[in-house]
């Protein structure tokens, strides 16, 4: 294991610091050594590592959505509050509506595949919109105007609407029934995840203003309750739901709120593990990536990713009705709202392996969408915002 993680970083270091010379953004160097190290190409990676790999991409995303979390202001998130609560679900919403009237076209599918398939890949990315949006709000870029702020907090609760639906859809193609009362764990999860966040955030805080700790102390005691918190997630699998990743987001708000200095310090400390943990998060999504079926169903499955990216974008469109956002600015949301990897490899391979008649489909388009969406949308990103947004 200490040889695969050896190559991961070294290996990951030096294809992020290519791609970074070449004007592209680090995060496509390191996914696509991921996939030529990983089991579908070179296959040089050892099988306990990979058999821990989706807790270790877990522990990354903790990691980013914490430092998240200490660097949001609740008053920024006040001037965009409509508009960030429909960001976590309506270009979801727009985008499964788009995979429902085109899979069945260009991939045969049938409704419920489509609606499989579109709860999959609607999913964004937190693992690669969170960093540059941090990178954004410390550069000072549409601050003002709560751009960063705005999908940083739909990025957390999109993935939580969509997983809900991915279960209930397949759970329906699996020969289950569908029961309403599932839906129950999407305004839980989100609800029940900020309520334990801001009340452990206020918790940490007085804690700490009375047993003042060391920042490395202070650190990882803050990682260890965002280890609980996520632990719980898991925990909790009946119809009341409960969103560990929020909880971690909340709880660093709400410490930040009462504390900026502390949560500053903590926020530092953070970012110096972000360099190391972005490497592996992103070189185990390559690695988990199967570059074989991204051949099988080829250009049709490319125009599909993009077909249904224009209406998750026309989503976004809609969250910014009513706000003084501009024409650049709404488009650069719209950009900044594409990119997907984690959840499309934590849950693309679940259909094939319940034997569904999709899950081989499912799977490919996932891949596809990772491999085009992560890299392209994070180049975006990284090409307009200083162009587009205020400072």
């Amino acid at each position: 294991m200490l040889y695969s993680l050896a190559l991961i970083f070294i290996a990951g270091m030096l294809a992020g610091w290519l791609c970074s010379k070449a004007k592209l953004p680090p995060l496509m160097g390191m996914l696509l050594i991921g996939i030529v190290i990983g089991p579908s190409c070179l296959n040089l990676l050892d099988a306990s590592l990979l058999g821990i790999s989706a807790q270790l991409r877990r522990i990354a995303l903790i990691i980013i959505l914490l430092r998240a979390g200490l660097n949001l202001r609740l008053e920024d998130l006040k001037k965009v509050g409509r508009s960030a609560i429909l960001m976590c679900f309506v270009p979801a919403c727009f985008e499964i509506a788009g995979m429902l009237l085109t899979a069945p076209l260009l991939l045969g599918l049938s409704v419920l595949d489509s609606l499989i398939l579109g709860t999959v890949i609607a999913a964004v990315s937190p693992a690669v919109i969170v960093p540059h949006m941090l990178k954004i709000m410390e550069e000072g870029y549409g601050t003002k105007q709560g751009i960063p702020q705005m999908i940083l907090a739909g990025a957390s609760a999109d993935d939580v609407f969509v997983i809900v639906l991915f279960t209930s859809f397949t759970k329906i193609a699996g020969g289950g029934s569908f029961e309403a009362a599932d839906l129950m764990r999407i305004p839980t999860s989100i609800l029940l995840g900020i309520a334990a966040g801001a009340v452990l955030g206020y918790v940490l805080q007085r804690y700490l203003l009375k047993i003042h700790l060391s920042t490395e102390k202070t650190l990882v005691l803050f990682l260890s309750v965002s280890f609980l918190l996520v632990t719980a997630e898991d925990i909790m699998t009946g119809v009341i739901g409960f969103s560990g990743l929020i909880a971690v987001m909340a709880m660093g708000m709400m410490f930040a709120a009462r504390s900026r200095n502390e949560a500053a310090v903590i926020s530092g400390g953070l970012s110096k593990l972000w360099t190391a943990a972005e490497i592996i998060l992103f070189v185990l999504v390559g690695a988990a990536v199967d570059i074989s079926y991204a051949f099988q169903s080829g250009s049709v499955s490319v125009l599909l990713i993009f077909a249904v990216l224009i209406f998750r974008m026309l989503g976004v469109a809609v969250c910014t009705i009513g706000t003084r956002l501009n024409l650049k600015e709404r488009l650069f949301c719209m950009i900044a709202y594409t990119p997907k990897a984690t959840v499309q490899a934590a849950i693309g391979a679940i259909p094939l392996s319940m034997g569904l008649a999709c899950g081989n489909t499912v799977l490919t388009v996932a891949v596809i969408a990772i491999l085009i969406t992560a890299p392209l949308g994070a180049f975006m990103i990284d090409l307009t915002y200083k162009k587009w947004l205020r400072l």
